[in-house]
């Protein structure tokens, strides 16, 4: 994806960033899509934006589009990224941007909200990993802070035609899949991916001592939820 992000970033153009998965065909993330602006958002990442304050972290931010907006919105934003060249390219867009994993103990601050847009829970990969993520949100949360995360309820990819489930329930949560991605001849690692359906996100965020809260519904499946640490 960073190939890809920097490509369009210098050119305005960019070919076919394709998305395998074991689970599905192959598909394609548009990456003009990458660097859309507010009004080109979704409602549930608009909503997002208006509802971060103070001190943000745009985890897995990739281009940079969610941050560049709060900075104009005159927030303080530090975006953070896995892949050097994306951080690279948010810096020349004038972010403080850095090489950094969400699950990295070593980067200690503190924020007011932190951002996951663009189903940015995949990080987590597996269910069994919310314990994790939640006791590092913890770490990264100020007080009265704030989480901000989309994600997708994909039940209905595996609805049949008669309203039945094609779920198998013994290879465990339907919402783990796996995913690597290719620009051009460039070939990423697999990695795990994870979509959570509300209810669930709900169930485990009060295991750990959060609040989650909808905010919006989104047009397909998706929605906006707000996490704070219980009081």
């Amino acid at each position: 994806m960073g190939h890809a992000i920097k490509e369009f970033f210098t050119t305005g153009k960019a070919t076919k960033l394709r998305v395998f998965s074991s689970q599905f065909y192959e598909d394609e993330i548009p990456v003009a899509t990458l660097f859309r602006t507010y009004e080109q958002m979704p409602p549930q990442e608009k909503e997002a934006v208006r509802l971060c304050r103070g001190r943000v972290l745009d985890v897995g931010a990739g281009s940079g589009c969610h941050s560049v907006e709060l900075i104009k919105r005159g927030l303080d934003v530090v975006a953070i990224d896995i892949s050097e060249i994306s951080v690279q390219v948010m810096k020349e867009r004038g972010i403080d941007a850095r090489v950094c994993d969400f699950f990295d103990k070593s980067f200690d601050e503190k924020f007011d909200t932190v951002l996951m847009a663009m189903n940015g829970i995949g990080i987590v990969g597996k269910i069994e990993r919310l314990s994790q993520f939640f006791m590092r949100a913890k770490q990264l949360l100020a007080p009265d802070g704030q989480i901000l995360l989309d994600s997708s309820d994909i039940k209905y990819v595996f609805e049949n035609e008669d309203g039945s489930l094609d779920i198998d329930l013994a290879a465990g949560y339907y919402g783990e899949l796996d995913y690597r991605m290719q620009y051009r001849g460039i070939k990423g690692e697999t990695f795990d991916w994870l979509y959570i359906d509300f209810d669930t996100l709900s169930l485990y965020a009060e295991q750990f001592g959060f609040v989650c809260e909808k905010c919006i519904d989104g047009e397909h499946y998706d929605y906006l939820a707000r996490l704070t640490v219980r009081k």
